[in-house]
């Protein structure tokens, strides 16, 4: 069985590689941008425009891209928490590292169990 440590260590892991797709991402919303952008100054009217627009659409990408970078984050936060408090550090100590209360800290050690 893992440990709170491997856990964590592999969330990561996720992280790492949600950063590599969130890149990618980055780069085809800075190019849907920059055709946007382009589109625009010919005075076409911002429906006609969009509505030409290949999918995903800018908005899409940028929904996808937050929405996976806010479940890895959430997973790590969870795993971190939940490896230093089993290594012995309080849950004060915890929030002042973290720049949070102790009732988030008390949150995520919920969080994490209930999703262990």
């Amino acid at each position: 069985m893992p440990t709170d440590r491997d856990q964590f260590f592999e969330a990561l892991d996720q992280l790492a590689r949600a950063l590599d797709e969130s890149f990618e991402m980055t780069g085809r919303m800075k190019e849907r941008i920059r055709q946007l952008q382009q589109a625009g100054g010919s005075g076409r009217p911002l429906r006609e425009i969009v509505s030409r627009e290949d999918p995903p659409l800018l908005v899409q990408l940028l929904t996808e891209s937050s929405a996976l970078l806010q479940s890895c984050g959430t997973q790590v936060r969870r795993t971190e928490v939940r490896t230093l408090y089993s290594e012995g550090m309080t849950m004060d100590e915890i929030a002042e590292l973290f720049g949070v209360s102790r009732q988030r800290v008390s949150a995520l050690l919920r969080e994490s169990r209930a999703s262990s």
